[in-house]
């Protein structure tokens, strides 16, 4: 068996929730993903690519159901590149890049384009199907933005509740305040605006211009943010809660596109490998206890790795919410220092089916920038899952 490889990666800037990019469709998001991509990389021919595997958590809209196949043709690429597209809520395009990495790794094929999108702006209302015609009531528009829709009534309540309450449970029970979530939000937005200013996003980000939406920078960073002004915010869930519109990650527009390749396919898209793929984890439990999965996927990720958290220097973990990034890092005794230092989704955004790549693409080039060895990139997902990968930087493995 061979290693998969992260080849390169490319975004759109994330956008607020009816915002800058409310008018662009899902499918021409994904698009511009996969043509910022391919751009980092101009020697491959996009016919040589074996897949596209997209990752997104909606598709009940613009989508499509296959809105990786419809971003390969919107984007002009060859009508043979074949394409699929997996839904694990949140960690669609990281599940997207798992999978593709799998197929490298068996022989199946040499390159595979990964990603995922959302647009929660466009996300459609829908209606529950009647049982019988004509039915003489009333029926509700249900939103698809986000949580739990439909809800089959077998159900445990207590698996079904928001994805507020969720956390607030989880604050409850590892006793994590309401002054450490709000640094937490502060330290994400800070750092993100740092990184931005620092340039660190200008390889990383493809900007969206003209037609209905032109946004250069992720729209939901806020460097004048200050802790008496998060402090002054309203809980959102619970009357006496934690969890501020502050500390949680914003509904948020966007994509991410992340290239992987064999070691042997280097020659055919003409760059040199960023990271190899050396762990991937995932793990479940109860429902509503999503936000801390992720301690267990990672820990699984490093151990299939082969190495510990001591030799690890470099974590993005998805910021859903402060408090349950607060938990996986405080189980995981590590320095907090290593998270998220190019900013989270508090700051960045958190559209579903593009968070996955944006942490993978992230996590390759800040190894790349440090020239430190391991990376961890761990995402929770609603209805009690997480995933987590293992990166080595290509360029210190061999030292």
């Amino acid at each position: 068996m061979t290693d998969g490889y992260v080849y390169a990666a490319a975004r759109t800037p994330f956008g607020r929730f009816s915002g800058a990019l409310a008018g662009v469709r899902p499918d021409d998001l994904a698009a511009l993903a996969v043509n910022g991509v391919l751009a980092r990389t101009p020697a491959l021919d996009p016919g040589e690519i074996g897949d596209v595997v997209w990752g997104n958590a909606n598709g009940a809209g613009e989508d499509n159901r296959n809105v990786g196949r419809m971003a390969v043709l919107l984007a002009g690429l060859p009508t043979s590149v074949p394409a699929t597209t997996v839904n694990r809520l949140c960690g669609s395009s990281l599940d997207a890049a798992i999978i593709g990495s799998q197929a490298i790794e068996a022989g199946d094929v040499d390159i595979v384009l990964t990603g995922g999108v959302e647009s929660m702006s466009r996300a459609p209302w829908v209606l529950p199907k009647p049982e019988r015609a004509y039915p003489a009531g009333d029926t509700a528009a249900v939103s698809t933005t986000l949580g739990w829709r439909l809800v089959n009534e077998r159900m445990p309540k207590e698996w079904t509740v928001s994805l507020g309450e969720a956390n607030e449970q989880i604050a409850e029970r590892f006793s994590i305040s309401r002054e450490r979530q709000d640094a937490f939000a502060l330290r994400s937005h800070l750092l993100a605006d740092a990184a931005w200013t620092a340039g660190f996003y200008d390889g990383l980000v493809v900007p969206v211009t003209g037609g209905k939406g032109a946004l250069a920078r992720d729209e939901g960073v806020r460097p004048g943010s200050t802790i008496d002004a998060l402090a002054a915010l309203k809980p959102s869930f619970r009357p006496d809660g934690a969890i501020t519109a502050g500390n949680a990650s914003p509904l948020s527009d966007g994509a991410s596109a992340v290239l992987l390749g064999s070691r042997a396919a280097a020659e055919r898209i003409g760059v040199d490998p960023l990271a190899r793929i050396a762990g991937r984890g995932r793990y479940a439990l109860d429902p509503q206890m999503f936000g801390f999965a992720p301690v267990e996927a990672a820990n699984r990720a490093l151990k299939r790795a082969g190495i510990t958290w001591s030799d690890v220097s470099a974590v993005e973990l998805n910021e859903a919410f402060a408090v349950q990034a607060l938990a996986c890092v405080d189980a995981w005794g590590i320095d907090p220092e290593t998270v998220n230092a190019k900013g989270g989704a508090i700051a960045l955004g958190h559209p579903l089916g593009a968070s996955g790549g944006r942490l993978l693409g992230t996590l390759a080039h800040r190894l790349k920038e440090s020239g430190e060895r391991w990376g961890v990139a761990a995402i929770c997902i609603g209805v009690g899952q997480a995933l987590a990968v293992v990166l080595e930087n290509v360029a210190e493995a061999g030292r």
